[in-house]
């Protein structure tokens, strides 16, 4: 007599490394950030002020083009960076970065009326959620025990 038993096969989930959850992390919050911008677009009038030199209230100028560049730039980097930097100076740049976005990200809801609350809302809770993940993540970077430092003996008779 046969017993059939069905066993299924349990999926490998290896640990997925520190850096490579911060880059992710990073990266899926570049994909909101630009998005959120692309899709300002579509609200009515923002092409229309674009057309006539403004956007968010202010002029546009080379001064203010290069400080959107600046804004964008450091989350890219901070792909590259979070699967660079060794992770004492790692985890700390994260932690840093990410505090310093939460707010910026909510700011870019101030003046919109509550007709795009739920757009706005929606899009700013995203991404404080994932800078929040970023935080925890790099929080709770796993530690090594320190090896005790002590004269190395070698002992080749054995």
């Amino acid at each position: 007599m046969t017993i059939r038993t069905n066993t299924p096969n349990v999926l490998d989930n290896p640990p997925i490394p520190v850096q490579a959850k911060l880059a992710a992390a990073w990266t899926s919050f570049m994909f909101f950030y630009i998005y959120v911008d692309y899709f300002h677009l579509y609200k009515p009038g923002a092409l229309d002020d674009i057309l006539v030199g403004v956007v968010f209230e202010f002029d546009i100028s080379s001064t203010l083009l290069t400080t959107f560049l600046v804004s964008m730039s450091i989350p890219i980097l901070m792909v590259v960076l979070s699967m660079t930097l060794p992770a004492r100076v790692n985890r700390a740049t994260n932690l840093v970065v990410a505090s310093l976005y939460i707010p910026y990200s909510v700011i870019n809801a101030v003046g919109e009326s509550w007709e795009w609350a739920s757009f706005y809302g929606l899009s700013i809770g995203l991404e404080v959620l994932l800078l929040a993940f970023i935080l925890r993540s790099a929080w709770t970077w796993p530690r090594t025990p320190a090896v005790p430092a002590g004269p190395a003996t070698t002992d080749l008779r054995q």
